[in-house]
């Protein structure tokens, strides 16, 4: 072949002859890759004959001939001392999960360079795989010899893609022998720690980052990942401790004292928190997320004007504003000032609170029974949030129910429940529309739906249960499902008025009185007021029973649970 052909082949080749080193794919396929001129050893031969198997590797690669092009890489790569060919056919090796031909890429990529780290990293993800423990041995001790500061972070890496592989156990047991042979490497206790993790095993992984510690007292990083697991476990009190020695250590560190803040804050050391938060803004006094978590934690205490003096300090900041805005209007509604807590909702245009703002400016309205406002902020945040449709499709429900609009009501939660038919919340939600239209089968079948997946979902029994008692005669079925319900929860005072029906149905007259007078105690509602009336009455002491009917029709002459007392056993001035 002429010289000038020669050169010609090679410029051809520009592009196409190893890959990044970061990618062995893209959409499907190995990745693109450099010229020769740029990748190949510009002082190695080549040959007309690797010249040749160069370019059909390429040509082949361009048709997705990848096998064709794998035995071409390798067989230039046997010839060419540049180890960077034998890389390119590990990389299509692995693409095609030919784990034969890619162990034989790899051995001449190492004889070539064998200090090369990707290489081992390769060859020791075979090993594991395939579950050759000496070979994996071998090449993590290569890595950990030729590379001991990267050691930890590369063998991180590696372990998420073994974690899919289901090799975290494998590659946990590798490690145990490389610490019997490298004792005195923090960074191999270190990974055992995250993988006991990963299988959750937390003592395990408490003593191994205890090993790493011993040999790295001021690793912080280490130091972080133990409080990290004492959280986990419960330990409060021994994260706290943990994460104040690593703030001690590093007293600058961002992230620890964040981490730090949020052990105090769920231990409820609220005192400690606002000291450390103190510290942090005397430092830095305009910092947002000091200031924020400062300020739920004066929330927490109830220290109102505290709370609100530290948020508005945000109301100047564009990133934080929307939020500030968002928990002063949750102050003013806590104080029972719906008007300017609105107001404040409404603050919210956009950004992460943006919804949470309007989801409450509506159950606020909702609240105050202006229905009409309500559906045409409801239309509004359909257009503005189209992907919270079914949170939106629930609260449109709820302003059907309340408007006394049941069918749409029933429509908007099947419609719901198109988009996602195992929801909880729109199968009960559907349920108690289906008992005012009458459509009883539709809401057994979607209770006893949510009772499939969770037997011991509370509402779910008791809402079946008091049904059954109140629509059907089916009372030892009901007994089924709300005796469940009131072993669950046995104080809960719609549970207990609810029992106490089912006892009045049965004819348990003293006793379902007593229940129903212990859940009223609990729970003054109307309807549990109504149901108290209507025993005594059965009973016989209608004196006591319309005083007690009097009392609570006095405060809710509207309710429909007293009215409907009235007109079954008030009628004619009985």
């Amino acid at each position: 072949m002429n010289k000038w052909i020669a050169t010609a082949i090679v410029l051809s080749l520009a592009g196409c002859a190893v890959a990044p080193e970061k990618e062995a794919t893209v959409e499907g396929r190995p990745a693109k890759v450099d010229g020769l001129e740029s990748r190949v050893n510009r002082n190695t031969v080549i040959d007309e004959e690797v010249l040749y198997l160069l370019m059909a590797a390429e040509l082949a690669g361009q048709r997705n001939q990848y096998d064709l092009a794998m035995d071409a890489y390798l067989q230039a790569a046997k010839r060419v001392d540049d180890p960077r060919i034998a890389e390119r056919a590990v990389k299509i090796g692995l693409f095609l999960k030919d784990e034969t031909r890619t162990r034989e890429a790899l051995t001449v990529w190492l004889s070539k360079d064998g200090k090369n780290l990707a290489a081992r990293k390769f060859a020791a993800l075979l090993a594991i795989k395939n579950s050759d423990r000496k070979v994996a041995l071998d090449n993590l001790d290569a890595m950990l010899a030729d590379d001991p500061a990267g050691f930890e972070a590369g063998l991180l890496e590696m372990s998420k893609l073994l974690e899919k592989e289901g090799r975290t156990q494998f590659t946990y047991d590798v490690l145990d022998e490389l610490a019997q042979m490298r004792p005195a490497h923090a960074g191999i206790f270190f990974v055992q720690a995250v993988l006991a993790s990963v299988l959750q095993q937390n003592e395990l992984a408490q003593q191994k980052i205890s090993q790493a510690l011993l040999l790295e007292p001021d690793w912080n990083k280490a130091v972080i990942f133990q409080a990290q697991l004492a959280g986990r476990a419960g330990d409060l009190a021994k994260a706290r401790e943990y994460l104040e020695k690593a703030v001690k250590q590093a007293p600058n560190d961002k992230q620890l004292r964040k981490m730090l803040l949020e052990v105090l804050v769920s231990n409820r050391d609220y005192d400690d928190a606002i000291k450390l938060c103190q510290s942090v803004l005397d430092d830095k006094p305009d910092d947002p997320e000091t200031l924020f978590t400062l300020a739920l934690i004066h929330m927490q205490q109830n220290q109102v004007d505290k709370a609100e003096n530290t948020l508005e300090k945000l109301l100047s900041n564009p990133e934080w504003e929307g939020q500030a805005s968002f928990y002063l209007g949750k102050i003013e509604l806590d104080q029972q000032r719906p008007e300017k807590a609105l107001a404040w909702f409404d603050r919210v245009e956009e950004g992460n609170y943006a919804f949470d703002a309007d989801m409450a400016a509506v159950s606020l309205l909702m609240g105050q029974k202006r229905l009409d406002d309500v559906e045409a902020r409801v239309k509004r945040m359909e257009v503005k949030y189209p992907e919270q449709r079914l949170r939106i499709l629930m609260v449109k429900a709820e302003l059907y129910n309340q408007s006394g609009r049941y069918q749409e009501a029933f429509d908007a939660l099947s419609l719901a429940l198109k988009e996602a038919p195992d929801n909880r919340d729109v199968l009960y939600a559907r349920a108690l529309v289906a008992e005012r239209l009458d459509k009883l089968d539709v809401l057994e079948a979607d209770l006893l739906k949510i009772l499939e997946k969770k037997p011991d979902d509370v509402a779910a029994l008791n809402a079946l249960g008091y049904t059954l008692v109140d629509r059907t005669q089916r009372y030892d079925e009901a007994a089924k499902y709300l005796g469940k319900a009131i072993e669950l929860q046995p104080d809960e005072p719609v549970i207990v008025d609810s029992y106490g029906w089912l006892l009045y149905k049965q004819g348990k007259l003293a006793l379902a009185l007593e229940y129903l007078r212990n859940a009223y105690e609990k729970q003054p509602e109307n309807e549990i007021a109504a149901h108290i009336a209507e025993v005594l009455w059965e009973m016989g002491d209608k004196k006591q029973a319309r005083e007690l009917f009097d009392a609570a029709f006095k405060k809710s002459p509207d309710d429909e649970y007293l009215l409907e007392f009235k007109k079954r056993f008030l009628q004619n001035g009985q």
